[in-house]
């Protein structure tokens, strides 16, 4: 016997919709890095798709570009604030910087033992090279149209003005992380700690400052707030098909850049 569509879908198991953002944080220029563009139909998708009694973001990301991680994040309020569906973050073994802008993004924030979290910070690197062409003989010439242009050029002495022109741009970017923080976690953080220095905390500690709510994995903490019966529905981005086969030299440079970004924090055991 035939049961009828309506018996079926009445019949289904209720839904959290699981969002995977895992690698660094930047522009769509190669197209492996977590970026807006790319996630905006993911992220539509998991909240829109039929009715899901939550979102559960599964974040594992040392940081990258605060620009994105700010799109991605209100993108992610504005579609839980419209469907009035709440979301959980699960921090895998990094959410730092960018990567913990983006957990701030849910209502509660769980982690393991282990994770590490933190980094509210912003940073700006680089090299000098002048004394190295001086050595070598090597000139160095430029010509602009506007007084700034080769500002922080590496190949020329460092300039106190240049520098202080570069911090005038972090200031501000790291006033926007701490109220994104501040704004997301309330009184939840520990009033007595400096969270924003760029410093970085294991699982326990970050429980302690306020900075997750406690430690736990998706899948049992889900089912303690949903029930038993729940299904997972995983939503994630497409990657083009040479990506999947491993053969692109772009999956190459991402990976040791990946690499590089999630080594800062010490994550291997």
């Amino acid at each position: 016997m035939r049961i009828p569509v309506v018996s079926r879908l009445l019949s289904r198991k209720p839904r959290v919709a699981v969002i995977r953002l895992s690698g660094t944080i930047g522009g769509a220029g190669r197209g492996g890095g977590l970026n807006d563009a790319a996630l905006a139909p993911v992220i539509e998708r998991a909240f829109r798709r039929g009715k899901p009694l939550a979102v559960a973001l599964i974040i594992n990301s040392p940081g990258g570009s605060p620009v994105q991680s700010s799109l991605i994040a209100a993108r992610i309020r504005r579609l839980a604030d419209e469907t009035d569906i709440p979301v959980h973050a699960f921090v895998e073994d990094v959410a730092a910087s960018g990567g913990y802008w983006l957990a701030c993004a849910a209502d509660d924030i769980w982690a393991d033992e282990s994770s590490i979290l933190g980094s509210i910070g912003v940073i700006s690197a680089g090299f000098g090279f002048d004394q190295l062409i001086q050595r070598w003989g090597i000139e160095r010439r430029v010509h602009t149209a506007g007084t700034s242009k080769s500002t922080l050029d590496p190949f020329r002495p460092q300039d106190p003005d240049d520098v202080a022109r570069l911090h005038a741009i972090l200031e501000p970017i790291h006033e926007a992380f701490k109220d994104h923080v501040r704004a997301r976690r309330g009184t939840r953080l520990n009033a007595e700690r400096d969270l924003f220095t760029g410093e970085f905390w294991a699982g326990l500690e970050s429980v302690r400052l306020g900075l997750a709510d406690g430690i736990a994995h998706p899948v049992p903490r889900l089912k303690a707030l949903y029930g038993d019966k729940i299904r997972f529905e995983v939503h994630g981005m497409r990657r083009p098909l040479l990506r999947r086969l491993g053969l692109s030299a772009d999956l190459l440079m991402d990976a040791a850049e990946d690499r590089a970004a999630f080594q800062r924090f010490g994550t291997r055991g």
